[in-house]
């Protein structure tokens, strides 16, 4: 296996819908961060790949137009999923693998003010007997929390302890959407919103764009003090039926975890667009109670579709990058009630 490491990094997150910008808009900033924290030019990008939802954006062939943001010449080469960019980002590691480039350019953009991201989001389901029924994403999100407080694994108490300590800790985060707060029991006493959730227990709707840089060997020498180094990264998926599995647990996380190797993390961020979703994911990466989870406020402090997984990833980066831990997870996920997920473990070496 060849050495990878996570060189550059940068996001943008829209406070506000009005004047939201383009696809384009919000990436030719964030590649130019990039190229400037790299030193490089897009001509020394050998592999680039992105991720979107032609579904959020309303047309087919949405990721074309973003394509813009790189430039036209020289000719690039290029590919696309359609998922979280924490895939694309899956995808470029492999093109790194294999020889063919040392170096790789990864974004992802989504625009939910598109559109209305709850329904939206129920074309991700079985299109046979889910979609008819257009079930939104916090109401499934709030029966998957319901069964976990039936089963007796959390309580509200402990949902809002975990939105408490991530919106407390968005206030050192600039990039954060919401953040701040009040006391566990002022959050306890808001306004139910899809019982058990409340809306601190739902990430925000929220429009950005990511973007991260990977090379190989002493490409990531030459450009980084100190390279966030892959030293394992993994995703599985759980049945998308939702009746055919456990909510209150996740075992595509669990297997992703035991493959990519969580022994010695000191800092988790998990892509968690729901409170409970923290408590789940937790016990099914095996994480120790010394574990700093997301330090940065995590998705409950701003979640832009497609985006959010890669963020989780670059934060976690970042905190190799400034001496902050020595080996850190990034982790994402994808389809209802957390049914595909991806670890990936870096760390920094002297």
């Amino acid at each position: 296996m060849r050495d990878v490491a996570v060189v550059g990094f940068a996001q943008r997150q829209m406070e506000e819908f009005d004047g939201s910008p383009t696809c384009v808009e919000l990436l030719v900033p964030l590649f130019a961060e990039c190229y400037e924290q790299t030193g490089w030019t897009r001509r020394d990008i050998g592999f680039w790949c992105s991720g979107s939802s032609d579904y959020l954006a309303g047309r087919s062939f949405s990721f074309v137009q973003a394509v813009d943001a790189i430039g036209v010449i020289p000719p690039v080469n290029e590919s696309h999923v359609e998922m979280d960019a924490a895939w694309a980002l899956y995808e470029a590691w492999l093109k790194i693998q294999t020889g063919e480039v040392d170096t790789a350019l990864v974004y992802g953009f989504g625009k939910s003010s598109a559109g209305v991201l709850r329904r939206t989001l129920a074309l991700q389901l079985d299109p046979y007997t889910m979609t008819p029924l257009w079930p939104d994403t916090v109401s499934l999100a709030g029966l998957q929390a319901r069964a976990g407080i039936d089963a007796g694994l959390w309580d509200e108490r402990a949902m809002a302890e975990v939105a408490h300590r991530s919106l407390t800790d968005a206030e050192k985060n600039e990039y954060a959407i919401r953040k701040g707060g009040s006391s566990v029991e002022e959050l306890l006493a808001r306004p139910m919103y899809a019982d058990p959730l409340r809306k601190h227990d739902c990430a925000p709707v929220t429009d950005g764009a990511a973007a991260m840089v990977l090379a190989a060997g002493d490409k990531a020498r030459e450009v980084c003090d100190r390279p966030a180094w892959i030293t394992g990264f993994s995703h599985y998926v759980d049945p998308i039926s939702m009746g055919t599995r456990d909510l209150t647990r996740s075992p595509s996380a669990a297997r992703a975890a035991q493959a990519a190797g969580v022994d010695g993390v000191e800092v988790a961020e998990l892509h968690a667009p729901f409170s409970h979703q923290e408590l789940v994911l937790r016990r099914e990466l095996g994480l120790a109670d010394d574990v700093a989870v997301n330090p940065s406020g995590g998705a409950l402090a701003g979640n832009p579709m497609f985006t959010g997984g890669l963020i989780r990833l670059g934060e976690a980066a970042r905190k190799v990058w400034e001496g902050e831990a020595t080996k850190v997870l990034g982790h994402a996920t994808s389809g209802p009630a957390l049914q595909q997920n991806i670890v990936c473990t870096m760390e920094g070496r002297n």
